[in-house]
């Protein structure tokens, strides 16, 4: 198992998905301590000389004009736990969790957040160990930071709330317990360092990104097994269409399918046919699907300054001898990177819905109506066709931005919110119902393949139609068809169908 140093700097995306799914442990490099301690001894320093300093000597938001007696100060932080723990809805899944665990770990090991070393010990403890507290989806504005999903994450450190523990659910203070990990008071600061931050809406959309560039190379794939199957043509894929309009996506896209696309048949046997030009939804492939990377290459650039940012309020800058009140947990930038992520895959769901009509429809496909024999007696994919339409205007819905909205809290001190994570929410709902649009058409795409035996098409398509008659038999007669869509879905999800495939081809980009 790898070992993910963690010292608030050098955290990739790649790095946290494989501490989300258990694929590697954390380690805390001397560094982080000598740094914690010195922005620790500069906030009891600053308590020592009276300072009046926010969220410490001082009630939040509206109250931030309260002061706090000295004697209350451990109070002021476990209440604030505890009031600010409203979240509500389905809890996130346990990659999520950990996710979000791990990215704020990471800002605490920065230094700027005044917390001692044993509160970021105890949620590397809980990572290594196991204990997995209970998140509420709901509940979070996108500023001051994702407060509410933060404080239930942070309950669980102080023995309250609720956990996961070896698959059961418990309170926290007992998954604390079974785990042998000590729980906390929390000191001046330290409970608003655990919640002041863009962590949760970060985790979610970072792990739908790595998801959704995954699903990228997928479409590809998916996209020359139509092709293929509607007799496409190749000559919108030439490199020389795409250095007159030289944005990086559709060059990437061009080079897959002509990867994929190596000694095709099928290609080969209509290369004089009178047709002129596909439709749009094949003809296009390279600036849509290249379209969608380009868009998600912005949001992978945003997150991975995000992953390695402090985004506390106040911070400490111990070295200069300044704390500071701010605004870093805002999560504007996140919230317009998730947008945007929910917006481009959402095109790519759409689509392949429209190829997914090319290949059902006898008047464009040149196949037999819904791809059955039997039309008439036996429906075929005409309902596959259907049910993609639904998840892709389901989409359009989804893809509504989230950060175009802001509702006053906080008695209008917290006028401006972001909506960071409802975007990255929705974004990881679109990548999902994605998934199951390009599986829809993987299913027709193959049984459109089988239509033109003994043809063969090219050596990546092949692979692909290989793996998915592993799992899936050609369609003779009706059945139930969302179980042959799970089963090629779970192959998208899983990685076996782009591992399969590029064994094959060769490594897609």
């Amino acid at each position: 198992m790898r070992t993910v140093v963690l010292d608030g700097k050098h955290l990739s995306l790649e790095n946290v998905a494989e501490v989300a799914e258990g694929r590697a442990t954390v380690k805390i490099p001397p560094s982080v301590n000598k740094r914690m301690k010195r922005s620790r001894d500069f906030v009891e320093e600053a308590l020592e000389q009276g300072e009046k300093i926010y969220g410490v000597t001082t009630g939040f938001g509206l109250l931030s004009d309260q002061v706090i007696d000295h004697s209350q100060i451990e109070a002021l932080q476990r209440n604030l736990i505890r009031s600010h723990s409203v979240g509500v809805g389905p809890y996130f899944d346990e990659a999520t969790t950990r996710a979000i665990m791990l990215l704020r770990a990471n800002v605490l090991a920065m230094g700027y957040s005044g917390t001692r070393m044993e509160v970021l010990e105890t949620l590397v403890q809980m990572l290594d160990r196991g204990v997995h507290p209970l998140i509420p989806e709901q509940g979070s504005v996108g500023a001051s930071g994702d407060l509410a999903p933060l404080a239930h994450l942070a309950s669980v450190l102080i023995g309250e709330g609720e956990a996961i523990y070896h698959g059961k659910r418990m309170s926290g203070k007992k998954a604390m317990e079974k785990a042998g990990i000590p729980t906390l008071t929390l000191k001046a600061k330290e409970g608003l360092a655990l919640i002041n931050g863009t962590q949760v809406m970060t985790a979610v959309g970072l792990l739908a990104l790595l998801r959704a560039e995954r699903l990228c190379k997928v479409a590809d794939i998916v996209g020359t097994c139509t092709l293929d199957a509607l007799k496409g043509s190749f000559k919108a894929f030439d490199f020389d269409i795409d250095k007159v309009r030289p944005f990086p996506g559709p060059f990437a896209v061009s080079k897959n399918f002509q990867k994929l696309g190596r000694k095709d048949e099928i290609a080969a046997s209509h290369k004089f046919c009178p047709k002129i030009q596909d439709a749009y939804s094949l003809r296009c492939i390279p600036q849509v699907h290249g379209a969608v990377r380009d868009g998600l290459a912005f949001v992978r650039k945003t997150l991975e300054i995000e992953v390695n940012s402090a985004t506390d309020n106040p911070l400490i800058f111990a070295e200069k001898g300044k704390i500071l009140n701010c605004g870093n947990f805002h999560g504007e930038p996140v919230a317009f990177a998730m947008d945007l992520l929910g917006i481009v895959i959402s095109e790519l769901g759409g689509i392949s819905e429209r190829r997914i009509e090319k290949l059902i429809n006898p008047a464009l496909s040149g196949l037999p109506a819904f791809l059955t024999n039997e039309g008439g007696l036996h429906s075929g994919l005409m309902m596959v066709q259907v049910s993609a339409a639904a998840l892709a205007s389901e989409n359009k819905v989804l893809a509504h931005p989230a950060s175009v909205d802001s509702i006053p809290t906080s008695a209008d001190k917290e006028d401006h919110v972001s909506m960071g994570t409802i975007a990255a929410r929705k974004g990881r709902d679109i990548v999902r119902n994605v998934e199951h649009i390009l599986a829809m058409e993987l299913l027709c795409a193959t049984q459109g393949l089988e239509f033109l035996l003994p043809l063969r098409p090219g050596i990546g398509i092949k692979e692909a139609y290989r793996l998915v008659r592993e799992k899936v038999p050609p369609i003779k007669g009706d059945r139930r068809f969302s179980e042959d869509i799970k089963k090629i879905q779970l192959l998208i999800e899983s990685g076996e169908l782009l591992h399969r495939v590029e064994k094959a081809s060769g490594k897609l980009g």
